[in-house]
């Protein structure tokens, strides 16, 4: 009952942008757990970080890959950090700034010892690429805790999606990674009470 009523004040609308960063030094006091979200350039990471604290642009969106150039810091009640991560992949921006991203990344979780989950988000309707792969791998084999979220769930019919979620699970199987897969839409809340359980069981152990 205690764990329930936890959840609902969680994300009851009480979040607030703290600040972004563009290196480690930057980032706030660890005062408070954190959850992060990555993925490829225009997944969906801000979209869904709207989503899950139930506002529609505290974490700005765009159509252009490569928007989110910092480690963004949303603060949810006196709870916890939601960060959102740069994206990989498809950024328009020159190879020795990609490479800053990827090390000050690579930094954060290897450091942040606040960090308690890292969400990594896919397209649903697409197998998971390369650069996904290597991160699946990279996470699992630094023992860090991680869940695969797949976004644009609506977008499939049940069978399709059913079929692209088996085809992950088998993905990660390959590196013997077993980890939570959760579907979701943004748009149409399909999943986000799933992921805001999964966010809140995460944070509170």
């Amino acid at each position: 009952m205690v764990l329930k009523r936890k959840k609902m004040s969680l994300f009851n609308g009480k979040a607030k942008f703290i600040t972004s960063a563009t290196k480690i030094e930057e980032c706030p006091p660890e005062n408070f757990p954190e959850v992060c979200f990555a993925g490829r350039s225009n997944v969906g990471k801000s979209s869904l970080i709207n989503a899950i604290v139930n506002r529609k642009n505290i974490a700005r969106t765009s159509n252009v890959p490569g928007k989110t150039q910092q480690m963004n810091y949303y603060q949810i009640g006196e709870d916890c950090f939601l960060v959102d991560l740069p994206g990989y992949g498809f950024a328009k921006v020159p190879r020795k700034e990609r490479d800053r991203w990827g090390r000050t990344i690579r930094q954060y979780l290897s450091e942040r010892e606040s960090l308690k989950l890292i969400l990594s988000v896919i397209d649903a309707r697409h197998e998971p690429s390369g650069l996904d792969q290597d991160f699946f791998y990279w996470l699992a084999s630094n023992e860090m805790p991680f869940c695969v979220l797949m976004s644009k769930a609506d977008k499939l019919s049940k069978n399709k999606f059913a079929q692209s979620k088996k085809a992950v699970k088998n993905i990660l199987a390959e590196m013997n990674i077993d980890v939570p897969i959760l579907g979701y839409s943004a748009s149409s809340r399909q999943g986000i009470p799933e992921i805001q359980e999964l966010i809140t069981d995460f944070i509170q152990h």
